[in-house]
Formats: structure tokens, sequence, C-alpha cells
């Protein structure tokens, strides 16, 4: 067997041409093993993403952490599907995760807005958007997976398969996960999310001539995601939330003081401006700044896309059929998106309750919904999965979708909702074909049955859509707390601002406006919009403790002693973070859970466990903690 993939995986020969790592056809990767171990991934993957991406306005791909997992619960229960079983594994933990990367962008805005979701209903949309999601995208198989090989790198599926195929060192990095999950289970298990024991927010304010906010949340599993995302993204992000707190919060807060009384809220003139703190600025005014700085480089990053648009439907249409690799008829493949529209129809009936907003909104989702899932296939290809514009691209469907509905005179509440329900469908449909365009490249390199893949990578998205809308569902009471928020949920507060303003023409324009003129300055000093906008919107408290994670990873990398040591105790520290958000995430999740339902009570931090003195000894530990286990890691000799 050979050790590693050859070099014509990452190009040389053309795709049909292209000698697999498993040759044999004969093979199969799936069994009852495989199906439960990764219907559990998809799982945990599923209500993970959703409540660290509503915390962090971040998702972590599940791509390599599923195939570590996949590694290790294939060697122990299905040892005889070998790399094929963990290709089917890694696939299912990445439809799980894929569901709820695009569900937490717009499905919690119904919340906001003051409506319910129903349980069917989220399903309904869910379950469409991922047939319709996985069906469009695999249309277009052939061409972006074969005939592109080599053009298109697939950089995330090409890891997910050196992984794979290393996965004799699984073992390892098992460790390092084991380890990362302990010790986000225990911080989070003595914090707010669980039992409330001790304080885990270091908090400064400022109150008055200069009104300003830093503060730290000792979160596990928010730094792990900023090792996992390094350096670049957490420090633009961290800018973003300098600008806003020590840059715009107290210039308002300045000039509003200097005009006294008279100063009146934009939307409440009974109360003065001068009466705000520092949170009542950010919730008044600082946020809609974010949110058009947000909505430019949305709108931005889609007109970007217009070439990469024009290309994808132009070679998709002189592409050859998906059926000619030898695997069988596209059958499958055309039943699951005949699935998806059908569905995608009924869901338009029951969220709507009107027979032609319903086809009128089900009619623009699956257009837009088609438009983008080729061009989410090809991105994919370039920048992978984790860099996917869904933002950009959902912007862009639920601008064109509102202004169709507002043009109806379809403006009340129930209207917006069954709006953002439609918007629902397409973030979930583009999401998914960005995770399964991957997973089948992965499985094209290995040499697996796309066709098997297919199936099984549907069965994970079908569980995703029930536990992230689960999730959801769990923790609408703390998506509504404005008060004390414990998520941030960035893009789902975008979503729901830009639709609820444009339907109502209620908007506080200046800000939007003055938002939208900073993310363009940003875009000419080409600077990432997107990832300033989400760092201005979100708390400083988030952003600042991504940093310390990525400032622990630039730390790991200046104290290696060789390129080879650097590489191992990265991965081993890229294993512990994907461990840190799982249990950070899970754990949380429980706890609330508990909590809803009356099983365990929360306590109240008193005493010295209260102040800030306590919450920063607790982030020393866990910065100490996640360290020393990576630092210590050794470099085996063979390696």
């Amino acid at each position: 067997m050979k050790k590693k993939l050859s070099k014509d995986a990452y190009g040389g020969v053309s795709g049909k041409d292209y000698i697999p790592y498993i040759t044999d056809k004969s093979k199969t990767g799936g069994n009852m093993a495989v199906l439960i171990i990764g219907i559990i991934l998809a799982a945990v993957f599923a209500a993970s993403t959703t409540y660290s991406g509503m915390k962090a306005g971040l998702t972590v791909a599940a791509g390599i952490p599923g195939s570590i997992l996949g590694s290790a619960f294939v060697g122990l229960f299905a040892r005889k599907k070998g790399i094929l079983g963990k290709n089917i594994i890694q696939s299912m933990s990445s439809g799980g995760e894929s569901f709820a990367s695009g569900a937490i962008f717009v499905l919690p805005a119904v919340i906001l807005i003051g409506s319910q979701i129903t349980f069917i209903e989220g399903i309904a949309v869910g379950i469409g958007g991922v047939l319709f999601g996985i069906g469009a995208a695999s249309l277009v198989h052939n061409y972006l997976i074969v005939e592109e090989h080599g053009k298109l790198m697939y950089p995330e599926a090409m890891a997910i398969s050196e992984t794979l195929v290393a996965s004799d060192t699984g073992g390892e990095s098992i460790k390092y996960m084991g380890i990362g999950f302990g010790i986000g289970g225990i911080i989070t298990g003595l914090t707010s999310s669980f039992f409330n024991v001790t304080n885990n927010l270091i908090s400064f304010v400022g109150s008055k001539f200069y009104k300003w906010k830093f503060e730290v949340e000792v979160n596990p599993l928010l730094l792990g995601i900023g090792f996992i995302v390094g350096l670049e993204v957490s420090l633009t992000m961290f800018a973003g939330s300098i600008l806003s707190n020590f840059g715009i919060t107290p210039l308002i807060g300045y000039f509003t003081d200097m005009a006294g009384e008279g100063a009146k809220l934009w939307n409440d003139p009974s109360i003065s401006i001068s009466q705000l703190d520092v949170n009542g600025i950010a919730g008044n005014y600082v946020k809609y700044i974010g949110a058009g700085m947000m909505l430019c480089g949305g709108i931005i990053g889609a007109v970007k896309l217009i070439p990469t648009i024009i290309a994808s439907i132009s070679e998709t249409l002189k592409a050859k059929s998906g059926s000619e690799d030898g695997e069988g008829s596209s059958s499958m493949q055309i039943l699951i998106l005949l699935g998806g529209i059908v569905i995608g129809f009924i869901a338009a009936f029951l969220i709507s309750g009107n027979i032609l907003m319903a086809i009128v909104g089900a009619i623009a989702s699956l257009v837009l919904s088609l438009l983008f899932v080729i061009v989410a296939g090809r991105l994919t290809g370039t920048i992978g999965t984790s860099n996917l514009p869904v933002s950009g691209m959902t912007i862009a469907s639920l601008v064109i979708v509102t202004l169709i509905f507002v043009s109806m005179g379809w403006k009340s509440q129930a209207d917006n909702k069954s709006l953002l329900l439609f918007g629902s469908f397409i973030v979930v449909a583009i999401s998914m074909a960005g995770g399964y365009s991957q997973s089948q490249k992965a499985t094209f390199i290995i040499g697996g049955n796309k066709n098997e893949v297919q199936r099984y990578f549907t069965i994970a998205g079908i569980v995703g859509a029930i536990v992230a809308v689960g999730t959801i569902l769990i923790l609408t009471e703390q998506l509504k707390d404005t008060v004390n928020p414990q998520f941030a949920l960035p893009q789902a507060n975008l979503m729901s601002t830009l639709t609820s303003g444009i339907m109502s023409g209620k908007l506080p324009w200046v800000m939007i406006i003055a938002g939208v003129f900073m993310a363009i300055v940003l875009y000419l000093l080409e600077l990432p919009i997107m990832t300033v906008a989400i760092g201005f919107y979100l708390p400083i408290s988030t952003t600042s403790i991504i940093l310390v994670g990525a400032l622990i990873r630039v730390f790991i990398e200046k104290t290696s002693k060789t390129d080879r040591e650097k590489e191992v105790k990265v991965e081993n520290g890229v294993s512990l973070s994907s461990g840190l958000v799982a249990g950070g995430s899970i754990i949380g999740l429980i706890g609330i859970i508990l909590q809803v339902t009356g099983v365990i009570k929360a306590g109240t931090p008193s005493g010295f466990a209260a102040g800030n003195t306590m919450a920063i000894l607790l982030l020393i530990a866990l910065v100490i903690l996640s360290t020393l286990p990576i630092i210590s890691s050794k470099v085996k000799r063979d390696e």
C-alpha cells in the first residue's frame, strides 16, 4: 500500500486518466457501523457548529476533524472498510456541519424579528435546501471534479485526502482532540454556560468623558477558533473591534454628551442619547454602522462573483454528462434534485399560507439557489469551504427576494418571516453544495464511489437539519435575550436588520451609509471587508479571546526549532483546538438544555469568584493548559 498520495493527485494528468489511491472499484466504504458512526458525528458537528457559529460568527470546517475521528472509529468498529469507510465518515461529518454553517446565517433571524419557528417549518426548509443543494451540485460533478482536475485544486479536500492516507498517525491526533475536549468541557462547565460558579468575563469600561469598553471572555471554544483560523484573520477581526469600541463609540458618546438632552434616540424620542451607556450606544448606533459595512462587503463580494458566475454557467453548459465516470446512471442525483424542488414547494406553501407568495418565493429561491450552488462548487475548488463567501451570496439573494416581496406589497412581520425562511432554503443549499463538492473531490482522489458518498452525505445533511433546527429552537430564549446576550449572531442580526428595514422603510440610513463608505475605504485599501465588519459587529470580548488563540499559535510557530517540528506542533494544536471547540460548544449546549429543563440551576458567582481577578486567573489557566500539551509534543524520528 502506498504511504502517500501520488503527485498526479494534484494535477499533471487529466481527470479521466488519474489513478486514485484505491484502484479496486468493487470495494465500498459503507456498512451499518460506518452509517451509525457517521450519523453520530454529523449530529455532533451540527450541534457544535450551530452553537459556536452563533456565538462567534465563525465556523470550523469538519472535514479534517471528521477524518481524524473517522480513522479512530473505523479502526475500532469497521476495520475492514479501511480508508473508504474513513472517507464516508468524514463526508458525513462535513454534511452535518455544512447544514449548520448555512442555517445560522438566516434561520435565527426569524427569532430576532420577533417571530417563532416551528420545528416542522425549520425541517421542511432545511431538508429542501439539503436535497436541492446536493442534487444541483451533483449535476456538475463531472465538470468540477473530473474535467477540472488540477485546475480547481480543492485545497481543503486535498488536506482531507492527505489526512486519510496518513491515518496511521490518527491516534496522536485523537489524543490531542481528547485533551482539548476535556479542557473545553471543564472550563465551560465552571462558567455561565453550565454551573456558573466563576466569572469568565474580564471587563473594563470607561463611562465618563471617553466612553469605551474592553472585555475578554474566557471561552475555550473561541480560543480554539482563534488557533485554527490563525493570526491574520483574528487580528483583522480584532482591528474591527478596536475601531468600534475605541473609535466610533467614544465619538458618538462625546458628541451626544455635548448635545445634552436635546439629542434623542433615533427610534425612541423619549430617550436622550446622552443617557446611554457604552452598550446602549453600541446597540442603537454602532451595530447599524457594522450592518452597513457587512452589507457593502456582501454586495462587493457578489459583484466580484459575476465573472465566476458567467464562467461557471458557460462551462457547465458545455460540460459532458456527470454519468461518464463508470459509476452508473445519474438517476439518484436527479431524484435528490427533484426531491429538493418538491419539498421546497411544499415548504413554501407551509410557511407562507399565500398561494401567490408560495409560488413566487419558491421560484425565486430555486433559481437563486441553482445559480449560487454552481458558484459555490467552483469557488470551493479554489479557496475551500472555510473561505466560501456565503455571506455575500446570501445577502445578494435576500436583497433580491426582499425587493420582490416589497414590490408585491408583502411587508408585514409574517411576510418577513416567510422571506427569511426562503432565505434559509437558499443559504442551506449554497452551504451544502460547497461541503458536498469538497467531499466528492476527496472521494475522487481516494478512489471511493461517488454515488455511495452522495447517499451518506445526504443522510448526514438531513441529520444536520434535525439537530441544528432543534438546537436553535432549544436556544430560543437565549437568542431573544438583548439585555445580557449570550450569542452575537452577527450574520443573522444583519439579515433581520436588512429585511425588516427595507420592508418597513425604517432603517437608520445615515448609519448604514456611513458603514457602506467605511467598507468602500477598506476595499480601496485592499483589506478584507467582511472580516473587519464582523469584528466591528461582534463584542470585543469575543474577538479578543479569538486573538489570544491566534497568538498561542504564533508562539508555537516561533518556538519551534525546525520546519518539521513547527508543522507537527501546529497539526497537534489544530487537533487540540478542534477539541476545545467541540468540548466548549457541546458542554455549553448540554448545560443550557439542563438549565431549560430544570435539571440544574445555574449559580451566581460571588465574592472573589465574581471579579476580574478570578477571570484573569481562569484565562491564564486556559492558556497554559492549552499551550503545554502542544509545546511538549515530540516529533517522531520517522516523521
